[in-house]
């Protein structure tokens, strides 16, 4: 079992929609593969970024085997209403030959029960005992899980390597003092773009799941690179990587919010990505204030890069 997919950065791909707002399953690998091919270690597919909830089942499965197939690291997000179904994701992941999973809590009947949960994550671990993975914490899920629930779940499954934290700074920090610092085996991944550099500095993260990565891939991989130095001690890494998470700060902080994948499939489109202009539900779109916020933080995002990116030093080292 290779545990090495949970480093490095790893976007966590939106699902494009052809015009009759079903899955554009071709556009999905080419943004896969440029992805990797831009420096990102894996992809996610069919976390919260996927639009798990608006695809069924089967579109989920075919989006997870044309990844796979086409050669991309895919970790997949079990995301489901019932444990049935998630265990049927993460044996059709293992099936497929997919990398790793992301084990998301099982939402709305039960959800709040620690009992209920441990059941369902346990059957999750147990449906592919050969992939590596992580536990997805965010309060999206309305459940946190914390150290007895995880140790417990990785003394019966030895697969279950990590945890990724989408709660926020405190959050994080709890996971890196309460757990992943128990265990120098267990990983510690950042969910959440906003807190790369706390992540990795201040909490002795091994790798990043990104949304903002998915439109600026060269720039937040700059990001990384530079936080990873700052936790290895250069001082001057750590001031550019505070400068550069401080200017993406507004476009990270989209990562945050309910409408993350209408920010981030709306700054693809901006730049090209045509197969990111539809959503699967036709009123699912950014008010026409939200719309011109994001493109002027993008433009000056972009405009104060290209002179930033420009100087030597640790930030060329980095770039």
């Amino acid at each position: 079992m290779n545990t090495d997919i949970f480093t490095g950065c790893i976007p966590a791909l939106m699902t494009p929609c052809t015009p009759d707002r079903r899955p554009d399953y071709d556009a999905l690998v080419s943004k896969g593969q440029e992805l990797i091919a831009a420096g990102m270690s894996a992809v996610v597919y069919c976390g919260s970024m996927g639009d798990w909830p608006l695809l069924t089942d089967d579109e989920r499965m075919e989006g997870v085997a044309r990844l796979t197939a086409a050669g991309i690291p895919v970790i997949v997000g079990t995301g489901a209403v019932n444990t049935r179904m998630a265990v049927a994701h993460a044996t059709h992941a293992a099936k497929v030959g997919a990398h790793g999973l992301m084990v998301i809590p099982r939402v709305l009947s039960r959800g709040s029960s620690p009992a209920a949960q441990r059941n369902h994550f346990a059957a999750i671990l147990s449906a592919a005992p050969d992939l590596p993975a992580v536990i997805y914490n965010s309060p999206y899920y309305g459940f946190a899980t914390r150290a007895d629930l995880f140790f417990a779940l990785r003394a019966e499954h030895p697969n279950l390597i990590g945890f990724k934290e989408f709660g926020g700074a405190d959050d994080l920090r709890y996971a890196a003092e309460h757990i992943t610092s128990k265990d120098d085996k267990v990983t510690l991944m950042i969910g959440v773009d906003t807190t790369v550099y706390h992540g990795y500095v201040n909490c002795g993260a091994t790798g990043a799941i990104t949304g903002i990565g998915n439109v600026l891939p060269r720039e937040v991989l700059h990001l990384v690179a530079l936080s990873k130095k700052a936790a290895a001690g250069d001082p001057d890494a750590r001031v550019k990587a505070q400068e550069l998470e401080g200017a993406l700060a507004i476009l990270s902080s989209f990562d945050e919010g309910p409408d993350l994948v209408l920010y981030y499939k709306h700054l693809m489109a901006l730049t090209g990505d045509d197969a990111y202009r539809t959503h699967f539900n036709e009123t699912d779109a950014l008010s026409d204030a939200q719309r011109n916020y994001a493109e002027n933080q993008f433009h000056l995002f972009r405009t104060w890069y290209d002179t930033w990116s420009k100087q030597g030093g640790v930030v060329s080292e980095c770039a």
